[in-house]
């Protein structure tokens, strides 16, 4: 759906939060070259994280942070909590529609295809988030939270894989891995796991309940100084929880393990509550910071479109069906010609995030804004 939407009433530092987020999906989603990238800008092996490991969980994040704001007004005004929930499920189907799509197009093979993926790991966290807002209380949340991420850490180490054991967090060897290789045999990303996967879905679903808390502790402010203070106090307090939590559990995206959760929720706190003094509070606004809302305000659809003109640039061929991709032709004639390997992929991944950048600030001149 395409609607003109409001903006006067809007938190803008969460749309740049946003924009900054999905701007950085497709930063290291596509590089020029996969084999000439920074270290930052790829993911971490396994344990441990890199700035690229934060990009997914900060997402999750703000889609817990939006959903008070959506549906705090409608539920003060008596709107039916079935109906709402209703909308929460064809928008989450949606979600998870797309994602296969995305898988599906322009090859559908559906023995071999992967069902898996970030925009299907982003619906089921939002039907599963958005749900306990409608019917559980801030408590009934909260004990929802600690017991996903205890169960998790105590699955994950106590019951025993066949043939591995217990507590072997190891790439093929670690229980979500099994539960996968059962599940969907032969639609994995790495063969015999993957990153978004069916057990490690529940702990992600908590990165978004401690959005929730979020958008409505930003909700409830007095004092948006005093907000934006705590905001920060209780991110650093969360970071140190998940780096000492770590040492237990390791930090990982790929198992989106209980530390992983504290901490990159923490830093998100940090990062949210500095932006909403800078721009919501202090009002400090210009060129810095538009850009970002541009992005934030398309997120899901600038995230789709731009996936999907990857996926064709990497199938036009040059030079027949033996020749290089026009992806590959652009990043070696365009940008490595000049800058070499590793600077001519940052700078065609630099440049396809200005691009969509200039597509979503079309939308954004018209307000023209596509809602799911």
């Amino acid at each position: 759906m395409t609607e003109t939407a409001p903006r006067s009433t809007r938190l803008v530092s969460l749309d740049a939060f946003r924009g900054l987020t999905i701007a950085g999906m497709i930063l290291v989603n596509n590089p020029g070259s996969w084999a000439h990238i920074y270290p930052p800008l790829r993911h971490a092996e396994w344990h441990g994280w890199t700035p690229t490991d934060l990009i997914f969980p900060y997402f999750l994040f703000i889609v817990g942070v939006a959903i008070p704001f959506s549906f705090c007004r409608r539920l003060e005004a008596g709107a039916d909590t079935s109906e709402l929930m209703r909308h929460v499920v064809r928008r989450s189907l949606i979600l998870i529609a797309l994602g296969i799509a995305m898988r599906a197009i322009p090859a559908f093979d559906w023995g071999t295809m992967r069902l898996y993926g970030v925009l299907q790991r982003i619906g089921l966290v939002y039907l599963a988030a958005a749900g306990a807002y409608l019917y559980f209380e801030r408590r009934g949340r909260a004990i929802a939270g600690a017991t996903l991420l205890l169960g998790y850490w105590a699955a994950m180490t106590l019951i025993p894989v066949p043939g591995f054991g217990a507590g072997d967090l190891s790439p093929e060897a670690n229980l979500a891995a099994w539960i996968d290789r059962i599940v969907m045999p032969g639609r994995l990303w790495q063969g015999t796991w993957d990153p978004e996967g069916l057990l490690s879905t529940f702990p992600a679903i908590v990165t978004s309940l401690l959005g929730i808390m979020t958008g409505e502790w930003l909700q409830a402010e007095r004092d948006g100084s005093a907000t934006s203070r705590g905001m920060v106090a209780a991110g650093v307090a969360l970071t140190v929880v998940g780096v000492l939590w770590g040492l237990m559990f390791p930090i990982n995206k790929n198992l989106w393990t209980s530390s992983y959760v504290v901490f990159t929720a923490g830093t998100a706190l940090l990062l949210l509550g500095s932006m909403h003094w800078l721009i919501d509070v202090r009002r400090f606004r210009g060129p810095w910071h538009t850009w970002m809302v541009v992005y934030g305000m398309n997120a899901i659809a600038v995230f789709v479109a731009s996936g999907m003109l990857t996926k064709t640039l990497v199938r036009i061929r040059i030079g027949g069906e033996s020749g290089t991709s026009l992806y590959n032709w652009i990043y070696v004639t365009v940008f490595r010609s000049w800058a070499g390997d590793v600077n001519g992929s940052l700078a065609f991944a630099l440049s396809y995030v200005a691009f969509w950048l200039g597509m979503m600030w079309l939308l954004h001149a018209r307000r023209i804004y596509i809602k799911i």
